[in-house]
């Protein structure tokens, strides 16, 4: 990926301050000789839109935000300008100012509105950073510095504003009376930061000559190198994948965690703003020599198995399959946006229509035009791929029909990503961003909630979500990271009873689901860890890290990155940008073929040929979730777990089909699955009997006098429990049903006394 640099011959400005962009090909910018000119990139015309009073000398320039999911107002219709003169204005589209506020004490050096568009926070030389209405109201003086306040920035939600303070960084949230978040961030004058609300990073840069990247604790994920020059601008790229750097005669692209894709010298001067244009592929900067400088995000690369797609050109993508060196172009209407390569398909959005090419056929691609605007994510299924935009989530076939448009209250889609959205073939899931711990389930054909419409509630904000790609809907299993980094796996069907929520494991930082079968992988600390069986957890926990593959992930450095998990293949990307390739076994992988068709035989030859416990553990957690307990015995058996032979072996002796189902259902854990089973069958005995065999003592009784029967047989054996550890009975229940039944044998005595009855004496 690099950078397509251009310039005009003579600069449009004395001295270029600011830019924004309206569309994405329209720009405006202004400077010292008070002009804003309008730019527009597809006819490469300027035009001067109005010249300011000479009093005005603006700082910075910030669009009014598109109202989100509304189709009419495709593009910004005003702006807020700061000047030097205490001031900031706001000026329609048509160069007209609307109003003009006094807001500081000097110069105000910066001004944004938040997300919504319903405040406005400027920041100035006198230190304070004060929150205005989007009319131009004051409402409050947020804080007080005693120097200026360089830059600012709202949060992702709205509630929270970051600000510079010399060398310092400080959040600030709205609500009076909150704590306060500050930290030293660099060794000289912080001169710019920005906050992505789709990654929630932080980016600053200062006259240390260093950018650097926070999360929103104000922990450091990365800190640059020393540059020549201070680092005048930075800028996130509105998916958050991407963000810019610039400096004198420096235009830098880097990735979000902070390492470099390209770097560019154009002859510019100091950059001392830069602005991202709406759909995320073009850069334009404000330069010291009055230059507007352009730059185009190029040559980024998609692969899926022997196929490598390049985006050569705005409109061009170059495809080479690798196996025989054939070069396919492809050539588009409009700009290319986006694009996602998987599933032998080619997805890619450009501003106005979509197209999908068959990797069987590069020559005729499906064609459809886009109900909304800018495509900001693609995720692809084996059937169908999911496109999100500023409107909505859209499910679309690989033959181009609609499938279904998923909705939910407070649905934000400008700030969904690959971890926060997760699609297969029947299910999309949807991490809320109002409440982290909240994931939306949704049934793919339909685009409604996902069985009875109960939402998955975990304990912790949740960071990131996948779902696993194979099997039954019934069987689909959700795994995700919380803010602990630890991992959980859920089933998606939501059916009365409340799902387990399963831990896998800690120290968890990034995981992915084979595209063929459902084995998944992660990287655990300083381990890369496979999990050839996930549902081993809900079979068989003991057997669970028989069931793993591990090594050593020391070699990835620091904060790596699963990319893919194609076949056998993962990809792994390091901290430094490079690509690292990891081969896993494909046994499993064959293995999990051979289960799916109910080829047992073929599944325990396979394990026989490869002789790992790997192996023969993930066959016996895979036998016994089918229920086919004769292949589950064999593999127990290879891996030494002999207790659980015998007990299977037990299984195959009792009579009814039904109990052998609820002993399987007891076996992998499920008792209230056994016991309703054996309920339904009429054989309550033997649902108390599993009762007390596992002491739970309570169910026992409660399901006796439920059934009026075997009351008697509960208190006996609890009795025997308590005698055998020296115990008295302290539970009111046992107490209350055991003074009730010796009075019921008192009154019989008394009969039987009567009537002189003596064999009934005696059998009391």
């Amino acid at each position: 990926m690099r950078l397509k640099i251009s310039l005009l011959k003579e600069p449009k400005h004395i001295l270029l301050i600011c830019v924004g962009w309206t569309t994405a090909e329209e720009l405006y910018s202004c400077s010292d000789d008070h002009q804003i000119v309008k730019w527009n990139l597809l006819t490469g015309e300027t035009s001067q839109i109005v010249k300011l009073p000479d009093d005005i000398y603006p700082i910075d320039l910030h669009w009014f935000p598109k109202s989100l999911g509304i189709k009419k107002q495709t593009q910004a219709e005003s702006f807020v300008l700061t000047s030097s003169d205490g001031k900031f204005h706001l000026i329609s589209k048509l160069g007209r100012v609307e109003k003009s506020v006094e807001a500081h004490c000097g110069a105000v050096l910066a001004g944004r509105w938040n997300y919504e568009g319903t405040a406005l926070v400027t920041v100035g030389e006198d230190g304070q950073i004060k929150i205005w209405s989007k009319t131009g109201m004051l409402r409050s003086t947020l804080a007080q510095q005693g120097t200026p306040v360089y830059s600012v920035a709202w949060g992702p939600d709205s509630e929270k504003v970051l600000y510079t303070a010399g060398k310092q960084l400080i959040i600030k949230p709205l609500q009076p009376n909150a704590k306060v978040l500050q930290w030293k961030a660099h060794d000289g004058i912080i001169l710019k930061v920005d906050w992505n609300s789709v990654n929630d990073l932080i980016l600053s840069a200062g006259e240390d000559c260093k950018y650097k990247v926070w999360d929103s604790y104000g922990r450091p994920l990365y800190n640059s190198l020393p540059h020549e020059h201070p680092i005048t601008s930075v800028a996130w790229a509105p998916d958050g994948e991407l963000f810019a750097v610039g400096s004198f005669h420096t235009l830098r692209l880097c990735d979000k965690t902070g390492w470099s894709y390209a770097l560019e010298k154009p002859n510019t001067g100091s950059i001392f703003n830069i602005a991202w244009s709406i759909d995320g592929t073009q850069i334009a900067g404000a330069c010291g020599n009055g230059h507007v400088v352009f730059a185009h995000v190029v040559e980024q690369r998609w692969e899926w198995k022997n196929f490598q797609v390049t985006l050569t050109k705005r409109r061009t993508m170059q495809v080479r399959n690798v196996l025989n060196d054939a070069v396919d172009l492809l050539e588009f209407r409009d700009r290319v946006i986006k694009a996602s390569l998987n599933y032998a398909h080619l997805v890619v959005s450009t501003s106005l229509q979509c197209y999908v090419f068959s990797t069987k056929n590069w020559n005729t691609p499906l064609i459809f035009d886009l109900k909304e605007g800018t495509v900001s994510l693609i995720l692809q299924a084996e059937r169908h791929f999911l496109l999100v935009d500023g409107g909505g989530i859209y499910l679309y076939s690989y033959e181009g029909r609609f499938i279904s448009s998923p909705k939910f209250p407070g649905m934000r889609t400008d700030i969904l990503n690959a971890q926060t959205v997760s699609l297969s073939n029947d299910t999309i899931a949807i991490k809320d961003k109002a409440d982290e711990k909240i994931i939306f389930l949704f049934e793919a054909s339909t685009g409604k909630p996902l069985g009875d419409g109960k939402l998955l509630s975990h304990k912790n904000e949740i960071l990131e979500i996948a779902l696993d790609q194979k099997g039954l809907t019934n069987d689909r299993k959700i795994a995700f990271i919380d803010k602990n980094r630890d991992l959980y796996i859920t089933s998606v069907k939501r059916f009365g009873k409340e799902e387990q929520i399963i831990k896998l494991g800690t120290m968890v930082h990034t995981l992915a689901w084979s595209d063929t079968c459902n084995i998944l992988c992660g990287l655990q600390d300083t381990r890369f860890t496979v999990w050839y069986y996930p549902n081993t957890v809900y079979v068989d926990r003991d057997i669970l890290p028989k069931t793993l593959y591990e090594r050593d992930a020391s070699e990835f450095s620091k904060n790596p990155h699963i990319v893919s998990f194609v076949g056998n293949q993962v990809t792994i990307r390091r901290a430094d940008g490079s690509l690292v390739h990891i081969s896993i076994s494909p046994y499993p992988a064959i293995l999990h073929e051979y289960v799916s068709g109910s080829k047992w035989e073929d599944a325990v030859r396979l394990c026989r040929f490869v002789k790992e416990q790997t192996m023969w553990a993930c066959l016996a957690a895979m036998a016994v979730a089918n229920r086919d307990m004769t292949t589950a015995e064999i593999a127990y058996a290879a891996i030494g777990e002999i207790d659980k032979v015998q007990y299977i072996n037990s299984i195959k002796d009792l009579p009814s089909k039904e109990s052998k189902m609820a002993h399987i259902l007891m076996f992998s854990g499920n008792i209230q699955e056994a016991e309703m089973v054996l309920l339904q069958a009429g054989l309550v005995y033997q649902a108390i009997q599993i009762n007390i065999n596992l002491y739970n003592w309570e169910r026992a009784l409660e399901l006796a006098v439920k059934y009026k029967t075997h009351v008697d047989t509960v208190l006996a054996y609890r009795q025997k429990f308590l005698e055998t550890f020296g115990k008295q009975e302290t539970n009111k229940r046992y107490l209350q049903y055991a003074e009730g039944s010796l009075l019921y044998y008192w009154d019989k005595l008394r009969v039987a006394e009567t009537s002189e009855d003596c064999t009934l004496i005696h059998k009391i």
